[in-house]
């Protein structure tokens, strides 16, 4: 890390195609303020835009897959039932944007980057794949419903648990993207998906603001979200900053229709950070939130 870099550590929250607020946050706040961080923490797409992010061909990639988004008409094909192809297109339309970012090239530049840590969850021990899917969607969707909090805990209690992978300990292309698919293994979107013979699901089920992927010492932690919480939800932290969207994203998740959708969640990032930016420099400090 730059020792002029005023954090040490961001994290990326999940979110799918809201994590591209990140990117457009990312694209005018880092360079502005010299955010050189010597640890990143992401889940699900935020790990994969930390990913791209670092692998420096963000916007090469992201260009790309507006391109794969305008050519996609539907986010459901009932008719590939019958011919035996997947019905989503999800998974195949990730994994080939994550494959036109990290090459064998661009993975020398993430291993010589921050270390990044990438959170997935595994099911309880008592439960089968396919029924904590169920169960790990559905405990996310009531706590966010009941109490909306920034760091859920419901999962945790009923058994999932964490793996942390590090982007610089997967040796080739492949592996990372794998890493990542695995990141945000999401049923019915993607397949399930296995690490190492064990079933693994979306880590955002764990944490969707992945604190828990960095260490407890760690200090000037910046943190990316891609949702709007109540001011009483974030946590009162001193060592961390909180960033949350200016309005809500309009696009949802797992939209791979709208090409419009995802600009927009890029340029809203792009004037949140403009904005951050220059709250900053009025100051001359960093805000506790924004």
């Amino acid at each position: 890390m730059d020792n002029n870099s005023p954090f040490s550590t961001v994290v990326f929250a999940g979110g799918g195609n809201r994590c591209l607020w990140q990117v457009g946050f990312w694209s005018v706040a880092a360079p502005e303020l010299k955010i050189q961080p010597e640890t990143v923490a992401g889940v699900s797409a935020g790990a994969s835009m930390a990913c791209l992010i670092f692998s420096g061909r963000t916007d090469e990639t992201f260009n790309y897959f507006i391109e794969r988004t305008s050519a996609n008409k539907k986010n459901t094909y009932f008719s590939n039932i019958f011919r035996g192809k997947p019905v989503f297109p999800h998974e195949g339309m990730y994994r080939d944007g994550l494959a036109f970012g990290i090459t064998n090239e661009t993975l020398k530049t993430i291993h010589e980057g921050p270390d990044i840590r990438i959170l997935m969850s595994h099911p309880p021990a008592w439960s089968g794949p396919r029924l904590a899917t169920l169960l790990g969607l559905g405990a996310y969707s009531i706590e966010k419903i009941m109490k909306n909090p920034v760091h859920p805990e419901l999962a945790s209690r009923l058994g999932f648990t964490p793996e942390i992978v590090r982007a610089r300990d997967c040796k080739t292309p492949e592996e990372l993207i794998d890493t990542l698919i695995q990141s945000s293994c999401t049923p019915p979107f993607t397949p399930l998906c296995y690490r190492n013979d064990k079933p693994v699901l979306d880590g955002g089920l764990i944490d969707n603001v992945p604190v828990k992927a960095i260490d407890e010492g760690n200090d000037n932690i910046l943190v990316l979200l891609t949702r709007q919480y109540p001011m009483e939800n974030i946590p009162a932290t001193g060592n961390r900053v909180y960033v949350q969207p200016s309005v809500p994203i309009r696009i949802s998740k797992w939209d791979y229709t709208s090409p419009a959708g995802m600009q927009d969640a890029y340029d809203l990032g792009k004037k949140d950070g403009e904005m951050f930016v220059q709250q900053v420099k009025k100051t001359g400090t960093i805000p506790s939130h924004l």
